[in-house]
């Protein structure tokens, strides 16, 4: 069965994106050329419907991904017919379709120089702000994409898509605290998302296990919150693998380690690093999880079927490690 064209092509497999993008000639086919954006064509044609844009919005993504460039730009056509030229989606539609038909950096460029040109004449513009940012960082460029997101994030404060994408960014040039702290910006934001509590927990360990952490103190205080961050994530998922991964990951990292054995320093949250007992606790609490979940999803069963296939190897893997430590 087709994929839904509601559901975003990025959310889709490979496989379901192409299987996705080849319904494009019969979708087409299957719709007028041009749409007349007059209210009064809704008397003559029948009411207009959201999801039909939705569908069109989602097959140039799909296309795009799968390399079918001419019936992207062929859906482009029909948001614009509709639309208009001028609309801020539209226009980040149709840069995408340029920087995806690109050839070389010289085409990129112009392509950046559009964006710029339009942001000069509205710097209001946030679909087009954002899509000069994520070309900017596709061209190598990410501290000119970090300023962007910067300028971008004092107009849109309460933008969770910049803060985590500004996290990325730093997390790639390797300034773990400036990426903790635009994440937990989205945690302000969206406080109850175990997704990002479990990324927030993955950048603290990522800080306590990076070179100079020791050194300089912050060592404990990143465990300590990763162990917070990644509990709290499956306390509001359950069944959250990423959570139960991360988990186990830090818990098993402390207790090989002298964490576990040196006095527990309170950071300035009030939170410290847990006792052995609870740590052993909380370790064979997330490798009987992932058991479970590598089990059942590897069986397919019904309600266990959700979860990425990387995701399930990369849980089998971790677990795999406890095995051959026993058998040596």
């Amino acid at each position: 069965m087709a994929p839904s064209f509601l559901y975003h092509p990025v959310q889709l497999s490979p496989a379901a994106a192409l299987e996705l993008a080849q319904t494009a000639p019969a979708v087409l086919k299957s719709s007028p050329s041009s749409v007349s954006s007059s209210p009064l064509f809704s008397l003559v044609g029948g009411p207009e419907k959201s999801e039909q844009w939705i569908q069109f919005e989602n097959l140039i993504l799909a296309c795009l991904r799968t390399g079918d460039d001419q019936a992207a730009r062929k859906c482009l056509e029909r948001l614009v017919s509709r639309f208009g030229a001028d609309n801020e989606r539209v226009q980040a539609l149709d840069g995408l379709v340029k920087e995806a038909m690109a050839n070389n950096n010289g085409e990129l460029e112009a392509v950046l120089k559009e964006y710029e040109r339009i942001l000069s004449e509205n710097d209001t513009n946030i679909p087009i702000a954002k899509r000069r940012i994520a070309l900017l960082r596709s061209m190598g460029r990410a501290s000119d994409a970090a300023s962007a997101l910067v300028e971008l994030l004092d107009f849109s404060p309460t933008d969770a898509e910049a803060w985590s994408e500004l996290s990325d960014i730093y997390l790639s040039q390797g300034l773990y605290p400036q990426a903790i702290y635009a994440m937990e910006e989205v945690l302000v934001l969206a406080p109850n998302a175990w997704n990002i509590h479990a990324r927030l927990g993955e950048l603290q360990y990522m800080a306590a296990t990076a070179s100079g952490s020791a050194a300089n103190g912050s060592h404990q205080k990143h465990m300590a919150e990763a162990v917070k961050r990644f509990s709290r994530s499956i306390e509001l998922c359950d069944d959250y693998l990423r959570g139960y991964y991360g988990l186990k990951l830090v818990t098993k990292t402390l207790l090989s380690g002298e964490d576990a054995k040196t006095p527990k320093q309170t950071d300035e949250g009030g939170f410290a690093l847990p006792d052995r007992s609870t740590l052993e606790k909380l370790h064979e609490l997330a490798t009987a999880k992932l058991a479970e979940i590598v089990r059942r999803a590897a069986a397919k069963e019904r309600g266990w079927r959700g979860y990425a296939e990387a995701d399930v190897a990369a849980a089998r893997e971790l677990l795999a490690q406890d095995t051959s430590a026993v058998q040596r």
